[in-house]
């Protein structure tokens, strides 16, 4: 069983990968207060398409959903393309995805007549990482676990919101203990941009209705235990009576497990 504790080939000290992309900053004063009243108008809105183009008429500029293509965000999808919102789609291909994920991205595609941008991470990252900590190095330290998450999802994040005004994700506060509260808009200083969670207060039960409703294609690994689907080697099925996110990096300490694109844990040196 690999421990947390750091090994020689840790995060810590390495060369070669660059610098966390990281500059926080204030929200306009305009922008922070509108956030605030979008977050009370999407409340006050029952339907997701709905909530969908009140972003686009409250957020100026241009709009992207990062989708990964799980239960939660196909549903998006679909409501964007039936909405026909004018919002922007990407998803984050971190060369180890489950084949089934990417099938769902093909069927996604056919489906409602969409391209969906991919995003990749930088090459020369990857080899650096992978000669630095080793193929599964990610599973011997916390530190590496999260420099690996910083290369391969963090960072092709960062370039595929560079210039957006809005962010849509798929975020639900039933996921997680961590997402308990997670606003419908918000500003996000991180990225310097509005981040919207339409679907924040749905329930499973709510979501899965609305998914039979419209005949949603979603990820077949759902069926067989995956409710939250990540890379191959850092996702396993649940257990019954398990949380729903527990079977992402299962080897970790149960507490804020995340990889970066949402609640950013502070990283010391990660692919540093």
């Amino acid at each position: 069983m690999p421990t947390k504790t750091s090994t020689g080939r840790g995060a810590r000290g390495a060369r070669g990968a660059r610098p966390p992309l990281r500059t926080a900053r204030a929200a306009p004063p305009d922008m922070a207060v509108e956030a605030i009243a979008l977050d009370r108008r999407l409340a006050a809105i029952g339907g997701l398409e709905e909530r969908l183009l009140e972003i686009t008429r409250s957020v100026p500029g241009r709009v992207t959903f990062s989708t990964s293509l799980g239960i939660e965000d196909q549903a998006v999808l679909n409501a964007i393309a039936t909405s026909g919102a004018a919002i922007d789609v990407f998803t984050l291909d971190t060369g180890r995805h489950f084949p089934e994920t990417l099938e769902t991205l093909e069927a996604s595609e056919n489906r409602y007549g969409l391209k969906i941008r991919v995003m990749f991470p930088d090459a020369r990252e990857v080899e650096e990482l992978v000669a630095r900590d080793g193929i599964y190095g990610f599973r011997l330290a916390v530190e590496n676990r999260k420099a690996c998450c910083e290369v391969r999802k963090v960072r092709p994040l960062k370039r595929a919101l560079a210039g957006a005004a809005g962010w849509v994700t798929g975020l639900r506060r039933e996921q997680s203990a961590g997402r308990a509260h997670v606003p419908f808009a918000a500003w996000d200083s991180e990225n310097a941009l509005v981040k919207l969670n339409p679907i924040a207060d749905w329930s499973l039960e709510q979501l899965e209705a609305y998914v039979a409703a419209n005949n949603v294609p979603v990820n077949p690994l759902h069926a067989r235990g995956f409710p939250s689907i990540g890379c191959q080697p850092c996702t396993r099925a649940i257990k019954p009576g398990e949380d729903i996110r527990a079977g992402r990096w299962w080897w970790e300490n149960e507490d804020g497990k995340e990889c970066g694109l949402h609640n950013r844990p502070r990283q010391k040196d990660a692919a540093a």
